[in-house]
């Protein structure tokens, strides 16, 4: 789509692109969804592809992939990493509703930043206790959890000139036991939810994250492994205003699904001792 209000585009902008941040910009990465909608807010677009961030970097600490890592780049690095739970980051990338040439330029900080509910790129980050480094403005930077970034349906916690910079996955998360549960209406659709469960090795607690069928994401933490009833008391303590509507179904739809696949997760995770 044309972007006529588009006046001027900064085509190698400074390593801290920020500095230079002035009422009307949007930051250009792969461009996917900014370019398929009207932006009438947008006066220049700032391009971060030229900074040439690392796609992403493997260390004893864990994985820190860059904002401007394509989705491509990360489904082709989960197999080469040998923590259990980086299967997830494949399972994340193939949870898109996208063409190849989507794939090939839509971004990981992207999908983070556009903050849609069903953005599986929020539910590996999330449910792998990930944290975000944002650079703000003035040059100054934060990291904040993955939890704590998206509070809303395509609303999050950036604040005019802020960008999210990397994202890190630490080691001890990545060498979890991890199962997860997704549904859609079509085999390649949206989700209409999205869980995943993952257990400490050597342990019996559980973290159960609940993503595209609530307006933000949702960590609920047991200590032990929980009994049915307490698992499903879980569940519904997720406020009601936090389900949410679209024509991929209904709050309570969400709502019954989640409770199934919660009561699924928690069985495997339960019996992985016994196997």
């Amino acid at each position: 789509m044309d972007l006529n209000t588009v006046t001027g585009v900064v085509r190698r902008p400074p390593d801290r692109p920020g500095a230079d941040w002035q009422e009307g910009d949007g930051w250009l990465a792969g461009g996917t969804w900014l370019f398929s909608v009207p932006q009438p807010g947008l006066s220049r677009l700032v391009d971060l592809t030229a900074l040439g961030w690392p796609s992403a970097e493997a260390c004893e600490t864990g994985l820190r992939i860059g904002a401007t890592c394509t989705i491509r780049d990360l489904y082709e690095l989960a197999p080469q990493l040998d923590w259990g739970a980086s299967t997830l980051l494949r399972t994340g990338c193939e949870a898109f509703l996208a063409s190849f040439k989507v794939w090939n330029s839509a971004t990981v900080g992207g999908n983070i930043c556009l903050s849609l509910p069903a953005g599986p790129m929020i539910t590996v980050t999330v449910a792998l206790e990930a944290t975000y480094t944002l650079w703000a403005a003035d040059g100054s930077e934060r990291t904040v959890d993955a939890a704590d970034f998206v509070t809303g349906d395509h609303v999050n916690i950036l604040e005019p000139g802020e960008i999210l910079r990397h994202i890190d996955l630490p080691a001890d998360a990545l060498r979890k036991r991890c199962v997860h549960r997704r549904f859609s209406l079509t085999r390649l659709g949206r989700s209409t939810l999205f869980m995943v469960g993952t257990r400490t090795p050597g342990t019996d607690d559980l973290l159960l994250t609940l993503t595209a069928g609530t307006t933000h994401p949702i960590r609920l933490a047991f200590d032990t492994m929980p009994d049915a009833e307490t698992m499903r008391r879980g569940i519904d303590s997720v406020p009601d205003e936090a389900w949410f509507a679209d024509p991929n179904g209904t709050p309570e739809h969400r709502r019954h699904l989640a409770r199934h696949f919660a009561e699924e997760i928690r069985l495997e995770l339960a019996a992985g001792d016994r196997r």
